[in-house]
């Protein structure tokens, strides 16, 4: 049986390194071991150390075109056949700390029925689930079987971000049925999320189905409809997405329609205090002109007459007002 020489691997600077037992546990891959044909190997890198790079580069196990993607800066989801092997794209929810969730994080994915390498840079946690889920011996058997374990746990760490996101927006709705209006840029915050999270899900979701159709010799045919199945439940994420970001507009509309109200019932309480006090104001400016000839002017109660007019004129335009609704 065809082994693998150890010393390849252990050149690569690699995370992780393992080779899958085929009972859901890994073995992993040191000096003292043997990596065999038996039994897919994994090796796990960040392409933005240097050695792992190089690694990349000069390594006989990867294609060429697998190299340049294993090693790409930026890249968007999508899924490209070489031979018996494919090399993927996939993206996830960022839940490194002091990061955004929407500022996602990307991994590369070179797989065939032998040798599995993937690449990153930030952390990724659904790869260290199923990492996890090999230490614990219930983790992928074989290729096709690691690609379905990946694909799900990239798609339900997604379903728990949409999930967190909806809980937002209900939030925000019901500050709105109770007329408060939410803290300025959490609305627009949430919207860059859903927006974001639906640009990249979509060719996602796309990458899954193609997946389930590709006719790879390692993916049998209960891999196939699993794939499919997870690919359905992204569409569904995807149409829980594209709800809410039609919600978020509705609620961006009530906001306005809100602030115009507010402002509206302010302008038309200060031209109603404006209308109560324009006949008083007539007659002060009236009353006020240095000539002579004012009536009440010699008379020593004619301040105290005037300002009991005005009070009674203040009564009088308040009646008319409330008499024609307008208070």
């Amino acid at each position: 049986m065809k082994t693998i020489n150890n010393s390849v691997i252990q050149d690569s600077d690699a995370i992780y390194t393992a080779q899958l037992n085929g009972h859901g546990g890994a073995a992993e891959i040191t000096a003292e071991t043997v990596a065999t044909n038996e039994n897919p190997y994994w090796v796990h890198l960040d392409y933005r150390k240097p050695q792992s790079a190089q690694w990349i580069q000069e390594t006989e196990l990867l294609p060429p075109i697998a190299k340049d993607i294993l090693l790409a800066e930026n890249v968007r989801p999508k899924a490209q056949r070489i031979g018996e092997g494919i090399v993927i794209n996939l993206q996830t929810i960022n839940n490194n700390p002091n990061d955004r969730p929407d500022e996602l994080v990307a991994f590369r994915i070179y797989i065939n029925s032998q040798t599995i390498v993937s690449s990153r840079h930030r952390r990724v946690n659904s790869v260290d689930s199923v990492i996890h889920t090999l230490e614990l011996g219930n983790g992928p058997e074989n290729s096709g079987d690691w690609l379905i374990t990946m694909a799900d746990a990239v798609t339900d760490e997604i379903g728990e971000f949409v999930e967190t996101l909806h809980d937002q927006l209900i939030e925000l709705e019901d500050m709105i049925l109770d007329q408060q209006i939410p803290a300025r840029g959490e609305l627009a915050l949430l919207r860059k999320q859903l927006i974001v999270l639906r640009r990249y899900m979509a060719p996602q979701r796309d990458v899954f189905s193609r997946l389930s159709i590709e006719k790879l010799p390692w993916m049998s045919d209960s891999d196939r409809v699993t794939m499919l199945e997870i690919s359905e439940r992204l569409s569904r994420r995807l149409e829980d997405l594209d709800s809410s970001i039609s919600r978020t507009a509705v609620i961006a509309d009530e906001i306005t329609s809100m602030m115009a109200d507010a402002m509206n019932r302010r302008t038309y309480t200060m031209s109603l205090m404006a209308m109560l006090f324009l006949p008083t104001t007539f007659l002060t400016g009236l009353f006020g002109v240095n000539l002579g000839g004012i009536p009440g002017n010699e008379f020593p109660y004619g301040f105290t007459i005037f300002c009991l007019s005005l009070f009674v004129l203040i009564v009088i335009v308040t009646w008319w007002l409330k008499r024609s609704r307008w208070l």
